[in-house]
């Protein structure tokens, strides 16, 4: 939970993680975090800023299509495919 808050507060400081636009590094960390997501995982109402980022992410063209992957037996939660359209 420490890396949420840290991932919340250099999205806070710098828009992305890293700098004003969007990396490779924001992409890799958002694939991770998919993965944790998909089974509701992350906490994500207690860290709003973590949050707000990784919906940014999903709602990039370049995102998207990892959000359709499915895992057989094994439906996504609810909130896993919304995006901040």
């Amino acid at each position: 939970k420490p890396v949420l808050k840290m991932l919340g507060d250099a999205a806070d400081l710098n828009g992305y993680l890293v700098a004003r636009d969007c990396a490779l590094g924001d992409l890799a960390v958002a694939a991770h975090l998919s993965a944790l997501d998909y089974f509701g995982e992350v906490p994500w109402t207690d860290f709003p800023s973590a949050a707000e980022w990784y919906l940014r992410m999903k709602s990039r063209p370049s995102f998207r299509s990892l959000l359709s992957d499915r895992i057989s037996g094994q439906p996504p939660v609810s909130h896993y495919g919304q995006l901040d359209d």
